[in-house]
């Protein structure tokens, strides 16, 4: 795995993990009863971003460590997915 690998499957991974967790434990203002004017009752309470980014980045570095861990360890390779026998490896050159 390259470098430019790592840091995509890494951003990937971060940004999955961001979308899944926004919605866990929102407290809306509707929720509240408190609506601000000019916002709409779905907006958040109380948004702790500080706080959510640095649990996602925690998540997110664990899953990586795991998924890179597999990848590099070659348990998982590009022709165990290839249930179609489409993969071509390339010739060794000697």
């Amino acid at each position: 795995m390259t470098i430019t690998a790592a840091i995509v499957l890494y951003a990937v991974i971060w940004f999955m993990t961001m979308f899944l967790t926004l919605p866990v434990r929102l407290r809306t203002q509707g929720d509240e009863g408190e609506v601000m004017p000019g916002t709409h009752a779905g907006a958040p309470a109380n948004f702790r971003l500080k706080r959510t980014m640095l649990i996602v980045t925690a998540i997110a570095t664990v899953l990586w460590i795991v998924i890179a861990g597999i990848i590099l360890s070659g348990w998982i390779t590009i022709e165990d997915m290839d249930w179609f026998d489409r993969y071509d490896p390339p010739s060794e050159i000697l």
